[in-house]
């Protein structure tokens, strides 16, 4: 049993670069197939289009400092404790990915018609990049109580 434990605080360890590395690279796909698409479209802007598909990526670095910040000796007494905070901070940061990238996929789509629209397009973008925040504070703040 203490062996299983300690694969789950592996698991949860790592989860969180994995997870959110997947999410970024889902997330900037979608909008990056959109930012192509309004950039075969419109005679300008390409640089904004490019820039907004790259927004999903800062999960990757989220779930980086968090995976340095559950590193420990791994024991059947953290085990689960990693494992909590590393998979429910992973699983955000993969469906926040993926999410923000639709809605960067969307702000790309309107804007590329309505360019006035842009700046305030981005607003739910930068909405769910406050939940991703929240989930790596939270992580921080409770990786920082567990006792080795």
């Amino acid at each position: 049993m203490n062996e299983f434990i300690i694969a789950l605080g592996w698991l949860g360890v790592f989860a969180p670069m994995g997870l959110g590395a997947l999410g970024s690279a889902i997330g900037v796909t979608l909008a990056g197939q959109a930012a192509i698409g309004a950039m075969l479209e419109t005679d300008g802007n390409y640089g904004r289009f490019l820039g907004v598909s790259l927004m999903p990526s800062s999960n990757v670095i989220y779930g980086i400092v968090v995976m340095f910040s559950l590193q420990q000796p791994i024991t059947p007494e953290n085990g689960g404790a990693l494992f909590g905070i590393g998979i429910i901070t992973a699983l955000v940061l993969l469906y926040a990915g993926m999410y923000q990238g639709r809605v960067c996929a969307s702000a790309i789509a309107a804007s590329k018609n309505k360019p006035e629209i842009f700046g305030l397009s981005l607003a739910p973008a930068a909405i769910v990049e406050g939940f991703q925040v929240f989930a790596f504070v939270f992580a921080l703040v409770l990786a920082g109580s567990i006792g080795s």
